[in-house]
């Protein structure tokens, strides 16, 4: 069935019974609609599967690209443990002020730190402190730079961890390959490389829901 209407029922049936919201993700939700972020955060299902990604990595340290309003971010941040770490990187002050509101509300300020600016500055200025390795990075930022994100995820990482890329159907437009739209040629690039480099072992999944047609990209760091 392809009615949209129906693909966000089925999600609002999926949070209802397996991602219910608490007053910190309704809150996140709201204070980053009342400030004028865009709605593109995941939706509750999809925060339900980034937690439990994490969880089943037993990730002790995650990397974000792209924190928006930081309802991801609570979703990720909760499956670490007490002495976790994860790293959001966003381009916003605006949207960074509003995520380390969200965040403080929901008691994870301790665990995440949001850093501001273009990611591809913050990306080497991270490396150069030598982190230890993130056991999984979630992207989900501007497409057109997503071969780029991953190539700094693999610089941040060890074999065995995992790396999420969101939104790759981009409605659809991912499978043509005359597109020149920079999100399109971005994203495709990133699949590409994902599909033919020697340490990387992934797959993509489309989805519809709340958000309509889209999907992600799961790959596993090899040795």
């Amino acid at each position: 069935m392809s009615d949209p209407q129906v693909w966000t029922d089925v999600d609002d049936y999926f949070t209802t019974h397996l991602a219910p919201g608490d007053a910190a993700l309704t809150a996140a939700l709201r204070d980053s609609a009342a400030a004028g972020l865009p709605p593109i955060a995941v939706t509750a299902p999809q925060g339900k599967l980034l937690h439990l990604l994490a969880t089943v990595q037993g990730a002790r340290t995650v990397l974000e690209i792209g924190t928006l309003g930081g309802y991801s971010t609570i979703w990720l941040a909760r499956a670490l443990p007490a002495d976790g770490r994860l790293t959001s990187l966003e381009f916003s002050p605006h949207h960074a002020e509003v995520a380390t509101r969200n965040l403080a509300r929901a008691g994870l300020d301790k665990l995440v730190e949001v850093r501001v600016g273009p990611a591809l500055e913050s990306l080497p200025a991270l490396a150069e402190e030598n982190p230890p390795p993130f056991d999984l990075v979630f992207i989900d930022a501007d497409k057109a730079n997503n071969p780029h994100y991953l190539d700094w995820a693999l610089k941040l990482t060890r074999p065995g961890s995992l790396i999420v890329l969101d939104n790759v159907v981009r409605g659809g437009r991912v499978a043509d390959p005359g597109s020149a739209e920079p999100d399109v040629v971005g994203t495709r690039a990133a699949v590409e490389l994902v599909g033919a480099h020697p340490r990387l072992d992934g797959t993509a999944v489309q989805t519809v829901g709340g958000k309509g047609y889209d999907g992600f990209l799961l790959a596993r760091v090899l040795d």
